[in-house]
């Protein structure tokens, strides 16, 4: 459910999921259909290898204006609150 996004503790892009990634900070990765395989492609795959959960978002619209910004993402994640 994008709802979930309206927190603080989310990320977009393809850069911070990737390091959110590999600092094993990403709880739940949200993907946009209509976004280039070339590009979530390889994000799709090392969530599945780190078992992190995946969910499908109808576009990158929709998944931008879920994360309160004005342009497409293709990619966001909700993150393990640091404390900060």
């Amino acid at each position: 459910m994008l709802a979930e996004l309206d927190t603080k503790d989310r990320i977009v892009g393809i850069k911070q999921l990737k390091k959110a990634l590999s600092d094993g900070r990403a709880r739940k990765v949200f993907v946009a259909l209509d976004a280039d395989p070339r590009l979530v492609d390889p994000v799709v795959a090392q969530c599945r290898d780190q078992g992190v959960e995946l969910e499908e978002a109808p576009s990158m619209e929709a998944l931008g204006k879920a994360c309160g910004i004005e342009v497409g993402a293709a990619v966001a994640a909700l993150i393990e609150n640091t404390g900060a």
